[in-house]
């Protein structure tokens, strides 16, 4: 098949591109810039020259004729950051999405795999394990907030013979790193990072790879509006994940302190006062979304992505674990 891809040259995109083109197919990824292009190509794309941010004005960009030629498109592209306006998602993830879609349809594209986000669940619900149908809320962070509202607008969208299929993943991780592990990483640095509860609250992550496994089962597989959540289907205590993974990166956190939650929340909320009174650009040290993450348990059923669209795991925590320490021996 052909396949759009965009996010190519993201955090996940070399793992997704590699998955696709080993299964036989051809991916088209587009790439904004010159570097871009000679990443995606370098995992196996052909890249297309464009930019998602052209799909905020009235002119259809000249890059969407490919799209009469696509057999699925796969959006994995997004702004990511943990502070922000609602605006500003709208804008840079939701305007863009639905743009993209929408020419999809037009174009008679026969499936579209959206990128969503485990967090569109941060809201309300306090069960410890979820599945698609728990309660959403509201989610803390623009991010999140956002990507909910992406996904019903595209629900409620005509569809025609384009099938959507949208998957959750949580925390991503894996040896290119990912922008939000960084956040940890710049903590441990500058000497402020604490466990919440002493760590010992379940957290749920998803390895490269066994996304890029999801996307291309769900590029033949799933009825129109399957939504599923994906992991690697062990969840930990926040204490051994992190402790191990920031230790590929050469940092150790064994011996942190700890705050109560009670504590951290109180702390998070008046620091993310604070800086939205001042109009601050960047987060606060300390965020509701890191309580919400680091600060109670929080797994994700993932039977809906293993019955419909036969999922499973292919990357074990251990060896996403080993890989990352190979890569960063070798950047020592």
């Amino acid at each position: 098949m052909d396949i759009f891809l965009t996010g190519g040259s993201g955090s996940a995109g070399d793992a997704i591109i590699r998955k696709l083109v080993a299964g036989g197919h051809t991916v088209h990824a587009l790439a904004r810039s010159d570097s871009a292009a000679q990443t995606v190509t370098a995992a196996g794309a052909t890249p297309v020259r464009g930019d998602l941010a052209e799909l905020t004005g009235a002119a259809a960009p000249a890059w969407f004729d490919i799209l009469d030629k696509m057999d699925v498109v796969v959006h994995a592209a997004a702004y990511m950051e943990f502070w922000g306006p609602d605006d500003l998602f709208v804008e840079r993830n939701l305007v863009p999405t639905r743009a993209l879609y929408q020419a999809a349809v037009t174009a008679r594209v026969r499936r579209f795999v959206l990128l969503s986000a485990a967090s569109v669940s941060t809201g309300t619900s306090r069960a410890s394990t979820i599945d698609e149908t728990s309660e959403t809320g509201r989610p803390n962070i623009a991010y999140s907030r956002v990507k909910l509202r992406t996904e019903q607008e595209l629900l409620a969208l005509p569809h025609g013979d384009t099938a959507l299929v949208i998957l959750r993943p949580p925390f991503l991780w894996g040896k290119r790193g990912a922008n939000n592990l960084q956040g940890f990483v710049e903590s441990v640095e500058a000497g402020r990072f604490s466990w919440i509860d002493g760590g010992r609250h379940l957290v749920d992550f998803c390895h490269f790879d066994n996304l890029a496994h999801a996307i291309s089962l769900a590029t033949t597989r799933g009825e129109h509006g399957l939504t599923c959540y994906i992991t690697d289907g062990r969840p930990m205590p926040a204490r051994d994940f992190f402790t191990s993974l920031l230790a590929t990166r050469g940092l150790d956190v064994s011996k942190a302190g700890s705050v109560p939650r009670l504590i951290a929340s109180t702390l998070a909320t008046l620091m993310e006062t604070a800086a939205k009174a001042r109009r601050s650009t960047t987060p606060p040290p300390l965020t509701n979304w890191i309580i919400t993450f680091m600060g109670r348990d929080r797994t994700y059923d993932i039977t809906r992505a293993r019955t419909h669209l036969g999922y499973a795991p292919v990357t074990t925590v251990d060896e996403g674990l080993r890989q990352m320490s190979l890569s960063g021996k070798a950047h020592r």
